[in-house]
C-alpha cells in the first residue's frame, strides 16, 4: 500500500519530539563515558609513567614465556661424545693417509675438546703455541682405529691445561716446552722423531703456527675431505641443541612482533629482542634489525639504527644467539599489526576512512611471497647426495623467473653448528660438495630493492637419510603478519 508522506504531519512541538532531540546526544555521551571507564579498567592508568619501550619490552617477554617447548630436549653435550668425535676424527685421518690433525683454541678445538678460545685466553690469542694433536692409533689385531690425543703447552701452563677439564679417558698427555726452546722442534722430537709426518691443520689455525711446523720437518696440508666432514655431520645431541636455539630465536621474534608499535627505532627493537632472549639463558651473538630501505643491503649499512617504525614498514630481522655452545642464525621479514579501529569508535558506530593497500605495500607483499616460494623450492633439494649448488640454483630460478633477476645478491646458505657459518657453503658454483645425512644448513633467499626495502627468510634444514629435509627451526613463515 502506498503511503502519502505529504499527508503525514509531524508535531515538532510535542514533548516527546523535544525529548528525543536531547536524549540521543546524551545517550552517545553516556556510551562514551562508559567506554572510557571500561578502557581504564582493562588497560590500567594510561597516564602512568611507563614508557613505550618498557611496555613493549614487557609484552614481548610475557608472550615469549607462555610456551618454551623448544627447550625440552636440549641437553649439554656429554663428555663421552667429545671422545667419540675424536675417534671419528682419527678414523677419517687414517682413511685419508694423514698422520695427525693439529689445531689451536677456537671453534674446532671447542668441538673436539669442549674448550673455547676465550676459556683458554680470555684476553686475546697469544703467541705461545698451545696445540692439540690428534693421531689415529690402529689396533693391529682388530683393525680398529682410536684417537691418540696430545697437547703441546708452555711448561708453565701445564697445570692450567690439566685444570681445564678437557674430556679424556686417562690423564692428559701434555708435551711441554720451555720459553727458550723451539716448540715445534720439541713436538717433532716427542711425537715423530724418525718421520717427516703429514699434519692436517685446522682452517682457523694462525699462519705463524703453520710456518713453524713447516720449518721443522713437518708437511702441512689444509683441512678437507673426510676429516672436514666429521664436524659437518651432526649427532642427535647436536641436532637437538640446534633445534632449540634456532627455534627459540624465531619464537622470540614471533613473541615480540605483535607488541611492536609505531615510533620505535631499529636500535630499540634490537634491544627488546635481545632482552627477551636473554631471559631464558641465550647468549647474545648478533642482531640486525633493518627497516625498509635500510634492508636493501642484506646486512644493512653504517647509518642504521635510528629509522622509525610505521605500520607500512617492512621489518627485516637477522639474528643469532648461542645456547649450550651452539649457534642460531635465522631471519624473518614482516609487518607489525595494522592499526585497529578504536573501541570507542566501534561502540559509537562512527564511520572512518577505509585504508587501502598502497602500491609500495602491495609490492612488499608480492616480494614476500616470491622469497618464501624460493625457500620452498630450495628446501626440496636438500636430499642425500644432492649437490650444494643445486639448492642455491633452485631458489635463484624462482626469483629470476618472477622478474627479479640480480636482486638475490648472496649465496643461499651455509652449514651451521657451534659456529653460525660453517662449511659446506651453498652457492651456485659448488657442484663438488655432496650433501650427507646429518648435515645442517641455513636456507636464506632474499630480494633487495635499492632505495625501497629488502625481504629475506631464513630457516635451518637437516638432511635426512631418506626423503626431504627436516626444518629444525620450527614452523616456517606463513605471512608477513605471521612470520
Amino acid at each position: 500500500m502506498a503511503v502519502d508522506l505529504k499527508s503525514e504531519s509531524l508535531d515538532t512541538s510535542s514533548p516527546s519530539f523535544q525529548h528525543s532531540k536531547t536524549a540521543r546526544p546524551r545517550s552517545k555521551i553516556w556510551i562514551a563515558v562508559a567506554t572510557a571507564a571500561l578502557y581504564l579498567t582493562w588497560t590500567g592508568n594510561p597516564f602512568a609513567t611507563k614508557t613505550q619501550f618498557d611496555r613493549v619490552q614487557q609484552c614481548s617477554i610475557d608472550n615469549f614465556h607462555k610456551d618454551l617447548y623448544f627447550l625440552e630436549n636440549a641437553r649439554p653435550i656429554k663428555s663421552q661424545e667429545f671422545l667419540d668425535r675424536r675417534d671419528n676424527l682419527a678414523k677419517a685421518l687414517h682413511v685419508s693417509g694423514v698422520d695427525a690433525f693439529v689445531l689451536e683454541p677456537g671453534y674446532t678445538f671447542q668441538y673436539y675438546a669442549n674448550i673455547s678460545q676465550p676459556q683458554w685466553e680470555p684476553w686475546e690469542p697469544e703467541e705461545r703455541p698451545f696445540l692439540m694433536i690428534v693421531e689415529p692409533s690402529v689396533d693391529n689385531s682388530t683393525g680398529g682405529v682410536k684417537a691418540k690425543t696430545s697437547f703441546l703447552s708452555p711448561s708453565f701452563e701445564a697445570g692450567r691445561v690439566r685444570m681445564l677439564g678437557i674430556p679424556s679417558e686417562d690423564e692428559l698427555d701434555i708435551i711441554t716446552w720451555e720459553e727458550h726452546w723451539d716448540p715445534y722442534a720439541t713436538l717433532k722430537e716427542q711425537l715423530f722423531p724418525h718421520k717427516n709426518a703429514t699434519l692436517m691443520v685446522d682452517e682457523e689455525i694462525r699462519d705463524f703456527l703453520v710456518r713453524g711446523l713447516d720449518a721443522n720437518g713437518f708437511k702441512t696440508v689444509g683441512l678437507g675431505g673426510e676429516v672436514e666432514a666429521v664436524r659437518q655431520t651432526k649427532t642427535p645431541a647436536e641436532i637437538e641443541l640446534l633445534r632449540a636455539v634456532n627455534t627459540g630465536s624465531i619464537e622470540g621474534i614471533r613473541a615480540m612482533r605483535p607488541c611492536l608499535e609505531p615510533g620505535l627505532t631499529e636500535n630499540q627493537v634490537i634491544e627488546i629482542l635481545d632482552n627477551t632472549l636473554k631471559t631464558i639463558g641465550f647468549d647474545l651473538f648478533f642482531d640486525i634489525v633493518l627497516f625498509d630501505s635500510n634492508a636493501a643491503l642484506p646486512h644493512g649499512g653504517f647509518a642504521t639504527g635510528d629509522k622509525v617504525l610505521t605500520h607500512e614498514t617492512m621489518v627485516l630481522i637477522d639474528a643469532g644467539y648461542h645456547y649450550l655452545g651452539y649457534s642460531s642464525d635465522i631471519c624473518r621479514s614482516f609487518f607489525i599489526d595494522p592499526p585497529q579501529e578504536s573501541l570507542i569508535r566501534r561502540l559509537l558506530r562512527l564511520s572512518g576512512p577505509v585504508e587501502e593497500v598502497t602500491e609500495p605495500h602491495a609490492e612488499k607483499l608480492k616480494v614476500w611471497d616470491i622469497v618464501l616460494l624460493a625457500q620452498t623450492e630450495a628446501g626440496k633439494m636438500f636430499v642425500r647426495n644432492g649437490t650444494a649448488a643445486s639448492v642455491d640454483i633452485a631458489a635463484r630460478n624462482v626469483i629470476e623467473d618472477a622478474g627479479y633477476k640480480g636482486t638475490f645478491t648472496h649465496r643461499l646458505g651455509h652449514g651451521i653448528g657451534i659456529k653460525a657459518h660453517e662449511s659446506p657453503y651453498l652457492n651456485k658454483g659448488n657442484h663438488e660438495t655432496l650433501l650427507r645425512p646429518g648435515m645442517t644448513f641455513t636456507a636464506e633467499p632474499g630480494i633487495y630493492l635499492e632505495g625501497k626495502f629488502g625481504v629475506r627468510h631464513e630457516d635451518i634444514y637437516l638432511v635426512k637419510e631418506d626423503g626431504h629435509a627436516e626444518v629444525i627451526s620450527g614452523r616456517r613463515a606463513v605471512s608477513p603478519y605471521e612470520p
